[in-house]
């Protein structure tokens, strides 16, 4: 079955943290590389073709664990989409600056799904 708004693949991967020093430490680390974004509010890692971010507090807004955030031309219509399809909205789209767009939904198991526009 073919929808009318095909993804752009996952390119980002958002982690809830309580302690943002030590994980920025793991992270960097991990990866590599220096963040690219370095606020008390996320902190954010470029590594090939991927955005790793780290988000202090997610837990407190819901984030049970990691979101993979598959980037999409028109959040609104890959948002209806998948509802049609049986998914559920968590979280509308909202802007989150710079004219990026995110919105979260859950499939038939409760998986949280992301969605990121621009």
């Amino acid at each position: 079955m073919t929808t009318g708004s095909a993804t752009q693949g996952i390119k980002t991967v958002l982690h809830p943290v309580t302690d943002l020093a030590a994980a920025k430490a793991v992270y960097t680390a991990l990866l590599g590389v220096t963040p690219t974004s370095d606020e008390p509010y996320y902190v954010g890692y470029e590594t090939e073709g991927q955005q790793i971010g780290l988000v202090p507090g997610g837990a407190d807004r819901g984030m049970t664990g990691p979101v993979a955030y598959w980037h999409v031309p028109d959040i609104e219509a890959k948002l209806a989409e998948g509802t049609a399809a049986g998914a559920k909205v968590k979280e509308p789209a909202n802007d989150v600056g710079g004219g990026r767009l995110v919105a979260t939904f859950t499939d038939p198991d409760g998986n949280v799904l992301g969605l990121i526009q621009g």
